[in-house]
């Protein structure tokens, strides 16, 4: 079984930093692309950030400039790093990863369960 935990998240004041991880255990033989998404209240879940498994990355208009995804493939970690937040950032932010099992030729899509986001002064 495949697991995906995100971690890192919290209060924050505007400007202010967080880098938050994506850590992927189980029997995994391979992580091609993973991405990071956020949903706020009352809206629709939404793509901030993505890197493929050739480290190929892209990034929300809203988000560029501001937020950095990188891997530590060692680890089975991807990181975002947010920089001068905005309250408009608030959200619950999630990732998801195209993972192949050891015993499996396909790549299956998981999620993490998401940490939250929050900034306020």
């Amino acid at each position: 079984q495949v697991q995906l935990v995100e971690s890192g998240g919290g209060l924050v004041q505007p400007g202010g930093s967080l880098r938050l991880s994506c850590a992927a255990s189980g029997s995994i033989d391979s992580i091609d692309a993973v991405g990071w998404h956020r949903q706020a209240p009352g809206k629709q879940r939404e793509l901030v950030a993505r890197i493929t498994g050739g480290d190929t990355t892209t990034y929300a208009d809203s988000v560029k400039g501001r937020f950095t995804i990188s891997r530590d493939g060692a680890r089975n970690t991807v990181y975002l790093e947010m920089n001068n937040l905005k309250p408009e950032d608030t959200a619950v932010y999630y990732c998801n990863a195209n993972i192949r099992q050891s015993w499996s030729i396909h790549y299956t899509l998981y999620w993490g369960q998401g940490t939250q986001v929050t900034v306020s002064s």
